[in-house]
Order: structure tokens, then sequence, then C-alpha cells
């Protein structure tokens, strides 16, 4: 008895890594519709992956926050989506670069598809000193995947003010698990639209970071809840 069910666990288990494989080929074929099935974009895409363990997993997560709630975890470099019932959905995520590391309470405030990148003047001007001119703040660039804010973004408000970070995609998914933005929390596109179509506006975002400003929060990670991620697999 023991055996055959142990046969079975494996055969979801193998299921589920298909389908996570399915999951990724399906983002390819979207992003090639907007910039090119032979693009050398397309091509880094596919062969820079991040390390394992930043692959999204549901997992065991003891906390009080509600469900819907962020918890961006930047020193594991996970992102967390309470979904209830001591479960989440984590994500890897990259984050800010020495210098760049915050922490924090925000809400999201608006989220867009495809999002067009209008870099800071802070960005602008720094970058103009390493002799680096970045485009055009009026028109920004246009959402593609050579675009820095990737397939989506989670804009962060502290109260009515725009923070000016964002959780968003990427067009660097090797820097997942890397210490290298300027502060914005960075996903793999297909784990950032897997965010979106989740979470909602008002959404409360806690980022736990250097100078320990989000406050007491708890929240422990417990490890990988395989019965459901076999079933999260097959969304």
């Amino acid at each position: 008895m023991y055996g055959k069910l142990q046969s079975i666990l494996m055969a979801g288990v193998i299921a589920a890594t298909g389908m996570l494989v399915q999951d990724a080929n399906a983002f390819t074929r979207q992003a090639a519709t907007i910039d090119g099935a032979n693009s050398d974009i397309v091509k880094v895409a596919i062969a820079r992956k991040p390390a394992a363990k930043y692959q999204r997993r549901v997992v065991k997560l003891d906390t009080d926050e509600a469900p819907g709630t962020i918890i961006v975890d930047t020193n594991n470099k996970f992102l967390y989506y309470v979904e209830g019932n001591n479960r989440a959905t984590r994500y890897g995520i990259g984050v800010g670069r020495d210098g760049f590391g915050w922490s924090g309470v925000m809400k999201v405030q608006r989220m867009a598809e495809w999002p067009t990148w209008v870099p800071p003047r802070e960005m602008v001007a720094r970058e103009r000193k390493k002799g680096r001119i970045l485009p055009d703040r009026v028109e920004g660039v246009k959402g593609n995947l050579n675009n820095p804010l990737g397939a989506r973004a989670l804009y962060l408000y502290k109260g009515r003010n725009d923070s000016g970070f964002r959780i968003h995609g990427t067009n660097e998914p090797w820097s997942i698990g890397l210490n290298m933005s300027s502060g914005c929390i960075r996903m793999m596109n297909k784990d950032v639209v897997h965010l979106y179509d989740r979470a909602q506006i008002g959404a409360k975002v806690i980022v736990v970071g250097p100078g320990n400003r989000q406050g007491k929060v708890r929240f422990n990670d417990q490890g990988v809840d395989y019965f459901r991620q076999l079933f999260a697999s097959f969304e």
C-alpha cells in the first residue's frame, strides 16, 4: 500500500514539473508575439535562468497577515503572496544593491501590463555622471522584453504618494536572487504575471529589509507544501 502511494505521489511530482515547463513555454510564446520569436532578447531570456530555489512554490507560511498581503523578504530574496490557512505562494526576487535597500509598509495603488518605463530623475542624473544617457523621460521605453519593468508592474504607494518603488518583471532574469536593482523588487516575467493576476489594488505590501521600518511582522516559511504545489502547477 505504501509503495503504491509513493508511486502515485512521484507521478504527481513529475506531472507538476511538466506543467511548470509548460508555464514557462507559454510565457515565452506570449513574449515572442511582442518582440519576435527569433530575437536575441527572447533567446537570452530562455538561456539564462535563476537558481532552482527561486522557482515559484506553494509553501506553508506561519503568519497572521491577512490573505492578499504581500511580504517581501529582501534578506532571503523571496516574495510571499499570502493565501490564507497558513499557506502562501513564494516567488524568487532580485532586490536593491548596496545603498539601495529599504524597508517599510506600502500599498499597491496602480497596476500595469507591459508598462512603460520612465527612468526617475535621480537615476538619470546618477547615470549621466557615469557617461550613460538614459531614455527620454517624456516618452520613456514602451512595453516590450527589452523594457527594465518587464511584463507587469505593481506600483507601491505610501499613503497618496508614489514611493517610486515597484514590484515588476525584468529583462535580466539571471539577476533574480541578487542585489542589483535601485530599490525595486524584480521578479521573473512569468512570476510577475502570476502575481499580477492575483494581487489587488489596495493590497498591503510589507518590505522586510534594512532599517526595520516595516515594524513587527511575523512570517515563518515552513517549506514547500507538496500536496498544494501539485495542484497549483495545473493553474
